[in-house]
């Protein structure tokens, strides 16, 4: 039986989906590298730190908040997100010095905590209330699909407004309708989607932080649930760090593209006409990847081989990626950094899937966010690593050495989960 006959199509999924697809209209995204480098004048050192600042921020609040998404509710939680993102984005749009850029980039960091694990975990109460759990991975692997088409979508609307103005900071302020819009749709979610029981079962007693912070240490004793939390988390830790880079690696192709290297226009306009494109056409690849990652999960016996597998395959390509650059075949180097972007959203899915299998539901958020903390550490080390790196030996060779740094730790975070696909 198919995916499409077998999910569920209601109201809600409807919701989800939309939610993904407005929460990844972020059009400033596929130029945010360029627009540091060229608009706001960094280098690539203060974006690295930047970047760092907000996975570090991020990695402090991503217990906390799924805690008190876990004991409290969780859409609550995922309004106050809203409200960072919102803040986050004219903060951006207003700061034009690199310490001024610290403000919004803290607000990103807070919006980010408290939103990774909490919508995740309000997905999987869903699939649990309404008896479709063995469906983890398709359900959302089809609802992140929506994500990525969004970015899509977003990345042709980025590159109008960009001709249209003139001006790459602008589409800070056009973030902002989608993420008005998305804060209206979070808050029209059912209740039952806290995740508390005092919501579904009115004669129990909500869990108090003390129980939700006792059920996560439990769980987290052994070394098997630290090792899958390791090997979920890295290679999107080092997605996070990385991703922004191909920006500059077709920035760099420009010129070996005839039809792009001879329009008459500014070197900005040239760069958005490439850029917007390319990344149309990379997030429907990647939409595609989230779409058939369950398909994709059956051809291996288990979930530790599939995701050992593509963990290998990510890293190998990020290094050939960054050798590419560093030989000056900009081109190749892009291509080849869209696997990159692939197996990211391929592995996700059943990565996410996996943990929600392995962990006590009542502590599913907190959980998913001690993942996205583990992610959010590893992407403020190799975005610092990488931005330094960057500015003495160049992007490509940069990035070759954080992928080599993953490979050698691959046998400490490599999964010895023998159990079957359900």
């Amino acid at each position: 039986m198919t995916t499409q006959q077998t999910i569920r199509k209601d109201f809600q999924f409807y919701k989800f989906c939309l939610y993904g697809f407005l929460k990844n209209q972020r059009f400033y995204e596929p130029f945010l590298l360029l627009i540091f480098l060229q608009t706001k004048g960094l280098s690539f050192s203060q974006i690295g730190t930047l970047y760092s600042i907000r996975f570090i921020l991020r990695a402090l609040f991503e217990i906390p908040s799924g805690l008190l998404a876990d004991a409290l509710g969780r859409k609550g939680i995922m309004l106050f997100a809203y409200a960072m993102y919102i803040g986050s984005f004219l903060g951006y749009y207003l700061a034009n010095t690199y310490y001024w850029l610290w403000i919004p980039t803290a607000l990103f960091a807070l919006g980010d905590a408290f939103r990774t694990g909490t919508h995740k975990a309000m997905i999987f109460e869903y699939l649990k209330h309404n008896g479709m759990e063995n469906l983890k991975v398709a359900y959302y692997g089809h609802t992140r699909s929506w994500s990525q088409t969004g970015s899509a979508i977003s990345s042709l609307v980025a590159m109008l407004l960009i001709l249209a103005s003139h001006n790459y900071n602008v589409i800070f302020l056009y973030s902002l309708i989608p993420y008005l819009l998305g804060f209206v749709l979070l808050a029209s979610y059912p209740s039952y989607l806290e995740g508390t029981d005092s919501l579904t079962h009115p004669d129990k007693k909500p869990p108090t932080l003390v129980m939700v912070f006792k059920d996560m240490v439990s769980s987290f004793r052994s070394l098997s649930s630290l090792r899958l939390s390791m090997n979920v988390s890295s290679f999107t830790g080092f997605y996070f760090a990385a991703k922004d880079y191909l920006q500059v690696f077709l920035s760099l192709s420009v010129a070996s593209i005839p039809i792009i290297a001879n329009y008459s226009g500014s070197v900005q306009e040239k760069e958005v006409l490439l850029i917007g494109p390319a990344y149309f056409v990379i997030y429907l690849f990647t939409a595609l990847a989230s779409l058939k990652s369950s398909k994709l999960c059956s051809l291996f016996s288990s979930y530790g081989r599939y995701m050992n597998l593509l963990l290998l395959g990510g890293l190998a390509c990020s290094l050939v990626a960054g050798l590419l650059s560093g030989m000056k075949l900009s081109l190749w180097a892009s291509c080849c950094f869209i696997l990159i972007l692939a197996i990211e959203n391929a592995r996700r899915p059943a990565g996410v899937a996996l943990m929600a299998e392995s962990f006590n539901p009542r502590i599913l958020a907190t959980v998913l966010s001690i993942e996205s903390q583990l992610s959010s550490v590893l992407a403020s080390g190799l975005s610092l690593i990488i931005g330094i790196l960057a500015d003495r030996i160049g992007p490509g060779y940069a990035l070759s050495g954080s992928a080599l740094l993953l490979l050698l730790l691959y046998p400490l975070i490599r999964i010895k989960y023998s159990s079957s696909f359900s």
